[in-house]
């Protein structure tokens, strides 16, 4: 497919969401880019909420997947539900109660302001890897079927992306990216339909014969029995809820949207209306991935990554023209929500959570405004420093290399808030900061140790890998281990596992969690409650 004629569509693309920004944005104040005046329709969220969960890893990343895994992704969408279920009637609740522009005031008025930095310094960073992770895949797709072939560098198609998303966020905010989220969204999930009516087609194959197909190619498993697989299914569903709850719940982007909805009862609405569509889309993006799998086998087709699966064969197999329009739409349709959001939410919490913008009585409406653009501009700055990096990384499937990094970073506001709910107990708020990141380093040792080779691997590391933490990971799980050397491109390193073969999956997040609240009690303030 010509990509000067593919770069057309996505220019095109780009200036209909300029055209949406330029209306949303019209007489914006700090307080519709923070939050959207609270007269957001839930109908809308909750429809571009699906675009901003689901984003470009889940549009290639999933599909991907069901080559190695199968179907047993769906039980981690199986946790997402319950996860949803948690949001909706315990922090939403809790959200409106307290009027809140930052749902990290929560935790300032249950332990004080530096709990309130604290969890907001959390989430930026959570945020900041998350969303950077999420761009590169897609900055990555597009530099190899497009901008590489008209010999534009990866570090200039990467810059020119983020300056887009900048020029329609720079002034609407919360108030412009509901709308912008809409638009995106329907542009996906249409992708999302055509793509699998039309790999059914070249098939030739109905419904019926396609789930056929898939179960005598064993790619339609779903649970998973085996214990000691980091997808044993209890595993997944319940690091599926942990990672809903932390992820969407404790997670200020997220959220910014769901309290930008006037009543408690909408926005409630919006949550469950939109988790079970996602069980759906999920659950399509599986059979895509199945699809895939099937025409790659007939048509003799090979990548060198999982994630390219999908790209190579909308973009460079018999499909034609509008195939390769379509996932190029749907791709950047399903990269935009998920970037616009990280970038406005971030200015959000630095500009409220840290630098206390709302409180300052001393500048000028104008003065907070220029604060504000300054911030905005400094993470889109940022952005695209870690991208290059993730480009450095190269990780073949980013799904699990973005849920990794949740497990660390979202641990920390996971334990944080939990506590303030489900205990009455007071601690000493010098210590909370240090408490959760001990957690987060403690949950990197043990993971390490559990698997060093994803470190090694990922990393690009060298000589003999976290040794030194043998005693830890004794005292943390209590279990013998045992030496196995291998030689990895002549340099040798030790992994050190648990006997049994025991592997953490998804419940990364969760052992953080506990950690950081064991710390929390470790840090009482007896004298108080």
């Amino acid at each position: 497919m010509n990509a000067y004629l593919m770069l057309s569509f996505v220019i095109g693309y780009f200036l209909i969401l300029l055209a949406v920004a330029y209306i949303t944005s019209k007489n914006s104040t700090n307080e519709s880019f923070f939050s959207g005046n609270k007269n957001s329709n839930w109908v809308l969220v909750a429809f571009g909420m699906i675009g901003t969960s689901l984003s470009g890893v889940t549009f290639v990343s999933v599909p991907g997947g069901v080559g190695s895994g199968g179907f047993q992704y769906f039980q981690v969408v199986i946790g997402y539900f319950i996860g949803y279920i948690v949001i909706a009637y315990v922090l939403l609740p809790l959200y409106y109660k307290m009027n809140v522009t930052s749902i990290y005031k929560y935790l300032e008025n249950r332990f004080g302001v530096s709990a309130h930095k604290t969890g907001a310094s959390f989430f930026i960073l959570s945020r900041t890897l998350g969303a950077t992770a999420r761009l590169y895949l897609v900055v990555n797709i597009l530099q190899i079927f497009i901008f590489d072939t008209i010999n534009i560098p990866f570090w200039v198609t990467a810059l020119v992306i983020l300056i887009m998303i900048l020029l329609y966020t720079f002034e609407g905010g919360v108030k412009t990216i509901v709308y912008t989220d809409t638009l995106q969204t329907s542009g996906m999930l249409i992708g999302l339909v055509v793509s699998i009516i039309a790999i059914m087609s070249a098939l030739n194959l109905n419904l019926t014969e396609t789930f056929n197909s898939l179960q005598s190619a064993k790619l339609t498993t779903i649970f998973n029995f085996d214990v000691n697989s980091p997808k044993f299914f209890l595993k997944h569903i319940i690091g599926g809820a942990v990672i809903t709850i932390a992820m969407t719940g404790l997670d200020q982007e997220m959220m910014q949207k769901n309290i930008s909805v006037n009543r408690l009862k909408d926005s409630q609405k919006n949550m469950m209306s939109f988790s079970s569509v996602l069980i759906v889309v999920n659950f399509l993006f599986l059979l895509l991935g199945g699809l895939l799998f099937l025409y790659a086998k007939e048509k003799n087709i090979t990548v060198a990554a999982a994630d390219l699966l999908f790209p190579t064969i909308a973009l460079k197999s018999a499909f034609g023209t509008a195939m390769g329009i379509i996932f190029i739409i749907a791709l950047i349709s399903a990269l935009f929500p998920s970037v616009d959001g990280a970038i406005t939410a971030l200015t959000s919490s630095y500009c409220i959570d840290i630098a206390g913008l709302n409180k300052n009585r001393v500048l000028t409406d104008a003065q907070k405004k220029g604060f504000r653009l300054r911030v905005h501009l400094t993470f889109a700055v940022l952005f695209f420093m870690l991208v290059l990096l993730f480009k450095w990384i190269n990780d073949p499937l980013i799904i699990d290399f973005i849920l990794k990094i949740a497990g660390f970073t979202y641990g920390p506001l996971l334990g944080l808030f939990f506590f303030g709910i489900l205990t009455s107990i007071a601690v000493k708020p010098q210590y909370i900061f240090t408490v959760c990141v001990c957690a987060l380093l403690l949950t990197l040792y043990i993971d390490a140790y559990n698997d060093p080779q994803w470190y090694q691997d990922k990393f690009k590391l060298t000589g003999t890998f976290i040794e030194n933490l043998k005693q830890l990971s004794v005292n943390a799980f209590g279990g013998k281990l045992t030496d196995v050397t291998k030689t990895v491109k002549g340099i040798t390193i030790t992994q050190l596992r648990i006997v049994g073969g025991y592997k953490i999956g998804f419940e990364l997040m969760l052992i953080n969690g506990l950690i950081t609240f064991l710390g929390l009690v470790i840090i009482r303030n007896k004298k108080r409650k």
